[in-house]
């Protein structure tokens, strides 16, 4: 658990909650037939409620730490309670990405909805970060595409995710091991602002 993190937490899910009033920002975003990628899903909006009715949401899945779960937010035993199950793969906000392994838990979890023809669920704290490098992994995984246009793809449906270089080092990882190879014989594109060192 990061310190800092837990410190910012209350500040920054504030300045969430704010944004999505006074500006054009939504909760959750549809990205495609299967994945909604999305913020904190708080009890008092009943978000949880309307992403099962509205968008067949059928499985959940949080990057948040316990203590972000702890208040305000659906638990796993309300989600089940609605038909939806919850998988949760902890990672620390700001200073850390998802791990290789927690990318590929991921994957596999909205692949095997995906078959059913079911919605998935990803969230972090604001939708930004943490499950926007999942949903890029998804994304690549089924496009076979590089990581900037798995980022290309989720910004325009939610304009507001922030991918910073640790997030593209995890989704190379992931690219690396399961996609490249994959892509046949497409000239592969430089990142710009990641040394290839970097990806190792």
């Amino acid at each position: 658990m990061g310190v800092g993190s837990k410190l910012m937490f209350y500040p920054t899910l504030g300045f969430n909650v704010v944004m999505k009033k006074v500006s054009s920002r939504r909760w959750y975003d549809r990205i495609d037939q299967t994945v909604v990628l999305g913020a904190l899903p708080l009890r008092s909006n009943n978000y949880a409620q309307e992403l099962v009715e509205k968008e067949n949401v059928r499985g959940v899945i949080s990057m948040n730490e316990d203590y972000e779960l702890k208040r305000f937010v659906t638990t796993k035993e309300e989600w089940a309670k609605l038909g939806a199950n919850l998988l949760q793969l902890p990672t620390v906000d700001f200073t850390e990405a998802p791990s290789l392994d927690f990318l590929e838990q991921g994957v596999n979890f909205i692949l095997d909805h995906a078959q059913k023809e079911e919605s998935v669920y990803v969230h972090c704290k604001a939708g930004r970060t943490r499950s926007a490098t999942l949903v890029g992994c998804y994304l690549m995984h089924v496009k076979k595409c590089t990581p900037q246009e798995a980022q290309n793809s989720i910004e325009k449906k939610r304009s507001h995710i922030i991918m910073k270089d640790k997030h593209f080092r995890a989704m190379y990882r992931y690219y690396d091991k399961h996609v490249k190879g994959q892509r046949g014989h497409k000239k592969e594109p430089v990142q710009e602002g990641i040394e290839q060192n970097d990806l190792s």
